[in-house]
């Protein structure tokens, strides 16, 4: 008889924002006058650029004739990519990283759950916490994170790293350094920023217990202070022990299109074995390519008139963070991040949870927000709001924020 992996029962209810879009539908079906402001999902509001929409319909023309149609895309990703990727993200930040090792995929997100193949269920896992969901639940359902425990919402196996107002959300180095570290800096959910002489000392630590760091830098775009590092590969060392994730999705707005990228180096030897060779191999049999029309849109952000357009989105939705950060600064919210990610992190007024104030903004001022909770025990009293919405919603959102404090 089929079995089923019962590791897949472990996990406490629904994925997050599923569970959110299930509380504004009904809201709404109740109450189908009220125009809801979304800043919860991270989702962005702002059109593809112009370069990038040339991309497209070029790269369409081409798949419509013989001598220029392209099938399946090459397993890691068209050199034309993964060459502009390689000068422009790290070489001119003095990062040696080369074409060859970088993986381009449709997301962070999927990266982000898919690197943990590579580790046996045996090694433990550090997360940050309050942490982005898919870090945890990827390793629950593979059976590395043990039990649920309820009471305390964590799991048995996982090292919860918190990162308070204390430490500026930016966790310690644990005593014991788990195996594999999930670090994700600029920070989602908090917006906080780590600088380059503390994350050295995480890579220091890690290659001195033989861990392996898993680096989410999906939102380096944001990074406006000068000490905060873009890669982790600007640190000495990082090469030998760090993976390191990248985003189409809110530096270029390619939510829709689907593009990433993991950086794994040829130094990456663990146990015996090269993660870039294995990396390959996974690659290679679970993936068939981002698909060319999209690559191409891709490399179209890293020209000189994408550069400027990127800067010009980016500069968009921080401005919305300004709006946010000025506009609650004199409430009784207090407020974190927004400096160098699109993410405001609030405490909850009143010792509510998260869950409360998702409710009480969503019924007093129609205004949608993501709990702290569903981003671990961590996230509790705290509230995520983001910056990716539409600048005159983001207006509106705070009057009626600041209306019903």
């Amino acid at each position: 008889m089929l079995k089923i992996n019962t590791n897949f029962q472990k996990l406490p209810g629904s994925y997050l924002f599923s569970a959110i879009a299930k509380k504004i539908e009904n809201y709404k079906n109740a109450n189908p006058d009220k125009d809801i402001i979304r800043l919860g999902i991270g989702d962005v509001t702002r059109p593809l650029t112009k370069s990038v929409i040339d991309a497209l319909h070029t790269s369409v023309d081409e798949m419509a004739h013989e001598e220029t149609f392209r099938g399946y895309a090459p397993d890691l990703g068209y050199s034309f990519l993964r060459e502009a990727i390689a000068k422009n993200d790290f070489e001119k930040r003095g990062c040696d990283i080369s074409a060859d090792e970088i993986f381009v995929s449709d997301g962070a997100k999927c990266d982000s759950g898919n690197i943990q193949e590579l580790f046996s269920l045996d090694n433990t896992v550090g997360v940050c916490d309050p942490v982005y969901p898919v870090y945890v639940d990827s390793n629950v359902m593979a059976g590395r994170a043990g039990d649920y425990i309820a009471d305390l919402s964590k799991f048995s196996n996982i090292t919860y790293m918190l990162c308070s107002a204390e430490n500026n959300f930016a966790p310690k180095l644990p005593y014991i350094m788990p195996d594999i570290i999930y670090l994700c800096f600029p920070n989602n959910p908090t917006g906080a920023t780590m600088k380059k002489s503390e994350l050295q000392k995480w890579v220091d630590a890690a290659n001195a217990s033989k861990s392996v760091i898993i680096y989410d830098a999906a939102y380096e775009a944001y990074i406006r202070e000068d000490d905060v590092p873009h890669s982790i590969y600007e640190c000495s060392g990082a090469k030998t022990c760090a993976i390191e994730l990248r985003s189409f999705s809110k530096t270029a707005g390619f939510t829709g299109l689907r593009l990433g990228y993991a950086v794994v180096p040829k130094d990456l030897i663990m146990d015996g074995c090269s993660l870039h060779d294995m990396w390959a191999r996974r690659h290679g049999t679970k993936y068939n390519g981002a698909p060319y029309i999209v690559q191409r849109a891709g490399e179209a952000v890293y020209s000189a008139q994408g550069q400027e357009e990127v800067k010009g989105l980016v500069n968009y939705y921080m401005q919305n963070c300004d709006t946010i950060l000025n506009g609650l600064k004199d409430t009784n919210l207090k407020l974190f991040g927004g400096i160098n990610a699109p993410y405001i992190w609030l405490k909850t007024p009143d010792n509510m949870t998260g869950w409360d104030f998702f409710d009480f903004l969503l019924e007093k001022a129609n205004v949608v927000g993501t709990p702290g909770e569903g981003f671990g025990p961590g996230g509790n009293g705290y509230f995520r709001l983001t910056a990716f919405g539409k600048h005159e919603n983001t207006v509106e959102a705070v009057k009626r924020i600041r209306n019903v404090l």
